[in-house]
């Protein structure tokens, strides 16, 4: 099965939400199934084949995420994180002032949705391959 260091090293090649999909296939690559990644802290649940489990200790210290979510702020912070203005720890800031708690990926089904603090899917965006 995968590492949490062999996801690591992946994920420090990945400078800019523009380089997501080429992080995704090579995790995919290593047998990832999907991942939970929590915006307070950035600590993130893997998942592979069977019911394989990891998880990654917390990234930074803790943000505080919006009690309301603002899905038209969110929608342009992603949008700039994706064309390559943001770096990951800015991304995750701005996810927290959206109100955005944790994203879910499944790479079965190349989704990424991000929910808020009360469980509602706010965004349910297609990885490109």
């Amino acid at each position: 099965m995968f590492t949490v260091k062999q996801i690591k090293e992946a994920h420090a090649k990945v400078k800019s939400g523009a380089e997501f999909p080429l992080y995704i296939q090579e995790i995919k690559s290593f047998g990832v199934v999907g991942f939970e990644t929590w915006v307070f802290d950035s600590h993130t649940n893997y998942w592979g084949k069977n019911n394989f489990e990891t998880s990654s200790e917390p990234v930074y210290d803790a943000l505080v995420i919006e009690d309301e979510c603002t899905p038209s702020i969110f929608a342009e912070d992603l949008k700039a994180h994706q064309a390559g203005k943001t770096d990951y720890f800015q991304f995750c800031k701005d996810c927290a002032k959206s109100g955005i708690e944790k994203w879910i990926v499944s790479l079965e089904d190349m989704t990424c949705i991000y929910y808020d603090k009360k469980g509602n899917q706010i965004l349910v965006e297609t990885i490109p391959s």
